[in-house]
């Protein structure tokens, strides 16, 4: 048997995530670009397939073929006749449910291969017995014969993502290792160039290495083409190194996305929606970084949109070296009534920074007021979706112009209903009271971790004139007690500074400003909580934090001692923080299970928070936003690591505990989205029941306008690429 870890299970959460509501409220004319965007960002999200595994594009091209000529109920029949049981069946529509909703074979939230639980020679047998291989055989078999062994395969290479003998990543090509990475980011920063739209290739010439940096735009030309003063592409040499820039990464599915965006921008609300989404459409014709900022910067400017969307390549969680962006696009619609509760946070921001545990030097010079809006999701494109997000992530753009941050209230209302039966590690006492708060705690957490987490903190910098940003002679390091000595250079940012950890520390940062700023009763009051609730959530809001860490070892690999998911990572480090606190304030101790099965109990003492745990978190935030601040990379990289580490001794065996984990895991949820279509002169919603099938459905119906050519695109795009991956 095959680790259960690598299968998605039978009985795996699917529900319909519920825009109906929002939807029938908006105008004609906001329904028209609503439709548009989405469009955009569903043919955009098609390229995380190409951003993830040298099979995805084609498993998923595969599928397609097979449910455009029938349907998950036609197929059963077929299936039965092959001989396959209902159980190896429904296999293989959750193995094509989790494709689909994680945009291709690897988990978008931990990063491991999954592969269908059935066997191979039974996936064949339903393979030839569709309709698709009657119609078309000898295409159908070379589609398998070009994915089917790496579809199932586990060997340990395969078994997550990861750079070099790690894992497997199509960011770079399969030579490249980590100093490959460090170089390329260090010719990039020579040339201001951003990391966020690129790929690495690596080939040797004459026994000298050669790298190309490619840039994704529909755009083609390496030359300078209209809309652009002078091309960034060309070959250069770097440190004894040739470099080439080319343009056309993805280019087929570029050229959709901007097709769709210059469609949406007819039926914009306002000026800055149209500028907006113009240098978006230049920075995916040309493939500019410097465009998508500038797009960003309409974007901050459009305040409290009815339709709120973001596009383009976003967050750099899943780049092995953690500076390269997976592509996303989302578009929702606001929900008012919670909406408002987020603008009295806002409100409130200047009142409560201050409360952070740094020196007021390591704060911004001044907090730009961010819209922060609850949304309920029309479309979602890209690997998973997030329950909160702040955003651009150019950080010189949040320092200085502002960011937005939003909290996507139809994902939550759904992705963290629990049932008491599958509570795990928990005291029977906690449960009833976990399940009540889980909800309204998290969105509290959500709000404070994404506008006073992700939005606090200032980062010291030099310019490339020599200026600074603080003033040297006066600002005292609060952990040495000496003036501040390292900072920010030119082009550094910090995700290219801070590179494989950048992810994961800022997320802990986040995590803890929102454990620390929850305990503000002012903060309670805003989200509607007084008195014993509010303590109640309080308590529920910390031990999902400290029950979290336990849970974040699923997405630990001892073999290669890496983490493979940044959130769990963060949360892992805030319990180790929390266990060293002492005092009785958290408590894990193994123990045997009802089943006879290993088991682990967690305890929170609710009466220390506000003494033991306040304390704790005070002093490691500082420390935190110390490292961050002045660009301390050694200093904040031994820090952190320190407490990732997963080891089997001291005081609790956290790789014994992460067999317990597993064996106790439920699987993360899977969400099937509406589609839009024009009807007429009007735009219709069409939703989809909450299971593997209607998921399905929702994916074949999506690309239905052009599929065949578009998967011929897909296909010649992975064509193209697969001498890199060997």
């Amino acid at each position: 048997m095959v680790d259960s870890q690598y299968y998605l299970p039978n009985d795996i959460g699917i529900s319909a995530l519920d825009c109906s509501e929002a939807f029938r409220l908006l105008s004609p004319q906001e329904k028209m670009y609503a439709h548009y965007l989405s469009r955009a960002s569903w043919y955009g999200g098609l390229v995380v397939l190409l951003q993830t595994s040298p099979e995805s594009a084609n498993i998923f091209v595969l599928l397609q073929r097979i449910f455009r000529k029938q349907t998950p109920a036609q197929l059963e029949q077929v299936a039965t006749a092959a001989g396959l049981s209902s159980e190896e069946y429904q296999a293989f529509l959750v193995y094509a449910a989790g494709l689909y909703a994680n945009m291709g074979n690897y988990k978008s939230f931990g990063d491991t291969k999954f592969i269908p639980n059935l066997p191979k020679d039974k996936l064949k047998a339903l393979v030839w017995a569709s309709q698709a291989f009657q119609e078309q055989p000898a295409e159908m078999e070379a589609l398998w014969d070009s994915c089917s062994c790496l579809l199932y395969s586990l060997e340990n290479r395969q078994k997550q993502l990861g750079l070099g003998d790690k894992g497997i990543t199509t960011y770079f090509s399969g030579n490249c290792c980590l100093e490959d990475a460090e170089l390329a980011q260090k010719f990039l920063d020579s040339k201001k160039l951003s990391a966020y739209n690129t790929r690495l290739f690596k080939k040797e010439d004459g026994g000298k290495a050669c790298y190309e940096v490619r840039l994704a735009s529909a755009v083609q030309k390496d030359c300078a083409v209209d809309g652009e003063c002078e091309s960034c592409c060309g070959s250069f040499s770097f440190e004894d190194k040739e470099f080439t820039v080319k343009r056309g990464d993805y280019s087929r599915v570029m050229e959709k996305v901007c097709y769709y965006l210059e469609k949406a921008q007819a039926y914009a609300a306002n000026e800055n929606q149209r500028k907006m989404l113009e240098e978006y459409t230049r920075s995916f014709t040309l493939g500019s970084i410097d465009a998508h900022k500038e797009g960003s910067r309409y974007w901050i400017k459009d305040k409290g949109p009815i339709v709120e969307s973001y596009i383009g390549f976003i967050e750099s969680y899943r780049d092995p070296f953690g500076s390269r962006g997976e592509f996303e696009g989302f578009v929702a619609v606001v929900n008012k009534a919670m909406s408002e509760r987020f603008a009295k946070l806002v409100s409130s921001a200047e009142v409560l920074l201050p409360e952070l545990p740094w020196p007021q030097e390591f704060e911004k010079d001044t907090f730009l007021k961010p819209d922060f809006t609850s949304l309920d999701v029309l479309t979602f494109a890209g690997s998973g979706i997030p329950a909160g997000i702040n955003i651009p992530n150019y950080d010189d753009i949040r320092q200085t112009e502002g960011f937005k941050n939003v909290s996507l209230g139809n994902v939550l209302a759904v992705a963290y209903a629990t049932q008491k039966e599958k509570l795990t590690f928990l005291e029977e006492g906690d449960k009833d009271l976990f399940i009540k708060w889980k909800g309204p705690s998290f969105e509290v957490q959500v709000g404070l971790h994404e506008l006073l987490g992700h939005g606090s903190g200032k980062l010291f910098v030099q310019d490339d004139m020599g200026k600074f940003n603080f003033d040297q002679s006066k600002v005292i390091n609060p952990e040495t007690g000496e003036p501040v000595s390292s900072w920010y250079r030119g082009s550094e940012t910090w995700d290219s500074k801070f590179s494989t950890i950048a992810s994961s520390y800022e997320e802990c940062r986040a995590e803890c400003v929102g454990l620390y700023l929850c305990l503000n009763k002012q903060v309670l009051s805003i989200f509607g909580h007084e008195g014993q609730d509010a303590d109640d959530v309080v308590y529920i809001n910390w031990l999902s934090m400290v029950r979290a860490g336990l849970l974040g070892l699923e997405f630990y690999t001892p073999e290669s001692k890496r983490w493979r998911q940044a959130h769990m990572q963060a949360r892992f480090v805030i319990l180790r923080v929390l266990l060293e606190a002492g005092e009785g304030l958290v408590g894990l101790e193994e123990v045997t299970g009802e089943d006879g099965k290993p088991d682990a109990q967690i305890t929170l003492d609710r009466s220390k928070i506000p003494t033991v745990g306040k304390n704790a978190i005070h002093r490691f935030l500082c420390k935190l936003q110390v490292f961050k601040s002045t660009a301390d990379v050694e200093g904040g990289r031994a820090f952190y690591d320190k407490y990732s580490t997963v080891s089997d001794t001291g005081a609790h065996n956290f790789l014994r505990l992460r067999e317990t984990v597993l064996l106790r895991k439920e699987a993360r949820k899977m969400f099937v989205q509406a589609n839009t279509r024009i009807s007429g002169d009007s735009v219709e919603l069409v939703e989809y029941e909450g299971s593997a099938a209607g998921l399905i459905r929702s994916f074949t119906e999506r690309f239905q306008d052009d599929a065949e050519q578009l998967e011929s695109g897909l296909l010649e795009l992975s064509k193209q690429d697969a001498p890199c991956w060997c």
